[in-house]
C-alpha cells in the first residue's frame, strides 16, 4: 500500500514554475505580487453532508476546488494558489486518481497552483484553502452595500437545488433537464472573471452558496442596510421556469444554495457598465432589487406589495 508521501508524490505534487517551493517540504514559500492583498478562504466538503458518498472522484475534484474558487470571485481577487487537506478511511488509488484529475482540470481553468497540503486516514472529508491576489483598497467586501444601491445576480437561480430534489425523489426530469441541472450542480463555475471586473464598479459582493435570501442577508447585515428583491426579476433557467407550480420552487430559486453565483449590489450610474460586463463575458447579469435604508430583506411580489419569506437558507447546522 502506498505510504502518504508516495500518495501526494504521484497525485499531488505537479511542477509551479511561478512558485518559490511547492509540495514537498514542511511549507510551501510563496511571493504575493506587489501592492496586493492577500485573500485567503477554507471550505470543507464532507461526505454525507455536502456530497454523497458515491459522488464521481471527477466531478467532485472540480467542485472542491471550484466553491472555493467562488470564494476568491466575489472578492474580486485573481486566484493564486490553493492547499487540499484529505481524510479517506481506506487509500483507493483509482478514486485518488480520478479526484487529481478533476481538481487538476479546474485548477489549470483558473490557473491557480497547488502547493501543499495533507493526507490521513478518517472519514472522507476534503478541505481546501485558496490564496488570491487583489490591489489594495480594491477588494469586493460584504460591508460596502450603499442605500439607493441596485441588487445585481449572475446567471440563473435555484438549478442545483432542483438537481438535488430529482437525485432526493421529490420530482421527475427528463434525462435532458436532468442532466442539465446536474451540472449545475456537480460542476459549477465560479465567477472569477466577473469578479475581476466588477472592482471599482460594484461596492459589494457575495457568492451564492448557500441561498439568495441568506448570502444577501449577509450583504445587507454587514453593511446594516435593508434590500427590497423583486420576486418577478429573480433569474431562472427555462428548466427552473417551467417548474414554476412545483412545491418546492420557492425553496430551491430562494434558498436552494449551490448555484455558486454572485450576488453584488453597485451605484444605478454604474447598470450600462454592468451591462456591457455582462456582454462581454456572455453572462446573464440582472437587477433583482434595491438597497433600502429599512431593516431587513423585503420580497416584493408584481405589485409590489410583501411577500412572505421562506426560511432564509442553508445551514449547516440547523435541524
Amino acid at each position: 500500500m502506498s505510504s502518504e508521501f508516495n500518495l501526494i508524490q504521484q497525485y499531488f505534487s505537479r511542477p509551479t514554475p511561478d512558485v518559490i517551493l511547492g509540495v514537498g517540504d514542511d511549507c510551501a514559500l510563496l511571493q504575493p505580487s506587489p501592492h496586493m492583498h492577500l485573500a485567503v478562504s477554507t471550505d470543507s466538503l464532507v461526505a454525507g453532508v455536502h456530497f454523497f458518498p458515491d459522488a464521481d472522484p471527477a466531478l467532485l475534484g472540480w467542485k472542491s476546488l471550484a466553491v472555493n474558487l467562488s470564494d476568491l470571485a466575489a472578492m474580486g481577487a485573481t486566484p493564486r494558489w490553493c492547499t487540499l487537506a484529505i481524510s479517506m478511511p481506506d487509500v483507493d488509488e483509482e478514486w485518488l486518481a480520478h479526484y487529481a484529475e478533476g481538481l487538476y482540470r479546474c485548477a489549470d481553468a483558473h490557473q491557480i497552483r497547488l502547493v501543499g497540503g495533507d493526507t490521513t486516514r478518517g472519514p472522507l472529508n476534503l478541505t481546501l484553502t485558496v490564496m488570491g491576489e487583489v490591489p489594495i483598497n480594491q477588494a469586493l467586501r460584504r460591508d460596502g452595500a450603499q442605500v439607493g444601491d441596485a441588487i445585481w445576480v449572475s446567471g440563473t437561480l435555484g438549478d442545483a437545488a432542483f438537481a438535488l430534489a430529482a437525485i432526493q425523489g421529490q420530482l421527475q426530469l427528463s434525462d435532458v433537464d436532468m442532466a442539465s441541472l446536474a451540472q449545475r450542480l456537480h460542476a459549477p463555475m465560479p465567477r472569477v472573471a466577473l469578479g475581476l471586473a466588477l472592482r471599482q464598479i460594484a461596492n459589494s459582493a457575495i457568492d451564492i452558496s448557500d441561498g439568495l435570501l441568506a448570502d444577501l442577508g449577509h450583504i445587507l447585515t454587514s453593511s446594516q442596510v435593508g434590500a427590497m428583491v423583486h420576486y418577478a426579476a429573480l433569474p431562472t433557467s427555462e428548466i427552473v421556469a417551467d417548474l414554476a407550480a412545483h412545491p418546492a420552487y420557492d425553496r430551491c430559486v430562494l434558498t436552494g444554495g449551490d448555484d455558486y453565483e454572485l450576488c453584488f449590489t453597485a451605484p444605478v450610474a454604474q447598470t450600462a457598465a454592468i451591462l456591457a460586463i455582462g456582454e462581454q463575458l456572455g453572462m446573464r447579469l440582472t437587477h433583482i432589487g434595491e438597497i433600502a435604508n429599512d431593516d431587513g430583506l423585503q420580497l416584493l411580489d408584481a405589485d409590489m406589495q410583501p411577500m412572505p419569506l421562506t426560511r432564509a437558507g442553508y445551514d449547516h447546522f440547523a435541524r
